[in-house]
């Protein structure tokens, strides 16, 4: 029985004779699309080219990979997000003043501010606004400050950088340090 390894490079190797193209001409087909995602890419080459399922997901695959590392960030401010971005940067920026230490750990929908624990949470919420989560507990909700979840005990809502002043800056110094 066939490796998996040996059975990817079959399929590689048959590709032109079972598809009509080599690979490198479907991985530019694909790109010219602008597909980001897998099941997109599979239905567009079953779709419009015929292309039966085995060999569309193994072009699928090769596209993505071809692309390199995601960038979870870049992709939450992509397409309607993207006007956001400028918020997410300039918290980021203030988060690396308060020391050091702090850990930028981008997720596939937020990134994290870490110390020796999570004290915030940059979450593009919606197309116009980024809920800062903080880790405040037993701190009073009050004004901007809200109540949020397990995580963060607090949220203030940011729909623009000016909203990011003194009083949101001295919560976040407040939720870094208590994270140390």
């Amino acid at each position: 029985m066939a490796t998996p390894e040996e059975q990817l490079a079959t399929m590689l190797a048959n590709l032109p004779d079972k598809t009509g193209k080599p690979l490198d001409e479907w991985l530019k087909l694909v790109a010219a699309e602008g597909l980001e995602k897998h099941g997109q890419i599979v239905k567009f080459l079953k779709g419009e080219h015929g292309v039966t399922h085995g060999f569309a997901n193994l072009i699928a695959a090769k596209a993505l990979e071809s692309r390199g590392p995601d960038d979870p960030v870049a992709e939450q401010y992509s397409g309607a997000k993207a006007a956001l971005k400028p918020i997410h940067d300039s918290l980021v920026d203030y988060a690396k003043c308060l020391g050091s230490d702090v850990e930028i750990a981008p997720k596939k929908t937020s990134v994290s501010l870490r110390r020796k624990k999570q004290f915030a949470l940059i979450t593009p919420a919606t197309k116009t606004r980024v809920d800062l989560g903080l880790a405040l507990k037993g701190d009073e909700p009050g004004g901007r400050l809200e109540i949020y979840n397990a995580m963060c005990s607090h949220r203030v809502r940011l729909e623009s950088v000016e909203e990011i002043d003194d009083e949101l800056r001295d919560w976040m110094a407040e939720a870094y340090a208590r994270a140390g």
